[in-house]
């Protein structure tokens, strides 16, 4: 398996194979459970959502890259970034990190190696978009250069009916200005 070279103490970051999405499958359902960090929310088609990270994997526009601990009591994946670039050369992402692991760099450690892979892969910029109470992640994500760009005002309908805005976020990669 290619690794992107990115590593943090007892950790590393490489792409995902096709024996792991079962893994993310069911860590993006323990997170969206949580009901605070991710769009997305339980119960969610299970078998789509593998079948949508294998075709990210497949791409050449697309991939997921999984943070994978090797030091620690039960070592495997602890949290992943999907990356996928439009046509127009942005490379949007999705990302999640397992409890206990929040907190350690490991998300750090993602969002570094997705930046360089979509730089490689011709990507000018990154974006994303984050709930405004996730502090956490926007600190994050201003460490990495990315900035706010706007506000998407009760945008998101959840299904316990409220109504949340999100945070666009984006960063330049390379030499784009």
């Amino acid at each position: 398996m290619a690794r992107t070279g990115a590593r943090l103490s007892g950790a590393e970051v490489r792409h995902a194979s096709e024996s792991e999405l079962d893994v993310i499958v069911e860590q993006t359902w323990q997170v969206a459970a949580e009901g605070r960090w991710i769009g997305t929310e339980v119960p969610f088609d299970r078998a789509t959502r593998r079948e949508r990270l294998a075709s990210a994997l497949a791409n050449e526009s697309a991939t997921v890259l999984v943070a994978f601990t090797s030091g620690a009591e039960e070592p495997g994946v602890v949290g992943h970034i999907w990356v996928s670039i439009a046509p127009y050369g942005v490379a949007d992402i999705g990302m999640l990190v397992i409890e206990p692991w929040r907190g350690k760099g490991i998300g750090k450690l993602l969002l570094g190696s997705a930046m360089q892979w979509a730089a490689a892969a011709g990507a000018h910029k990154m974006a994303l978009e984050v709930w405004p109470h996730n502090e956490a992640a926007i600190g994050l994500y201003r460490g990495a250069g990315f900035v706010e760009e706007g506000l998407k005002v009760s945008h998101y309908r959840r299904r316990n009916g409220e109504l949340w805005d999100s945070v666009l976020m984006g960063r330049p990669l390379g030499g784009a200005q």
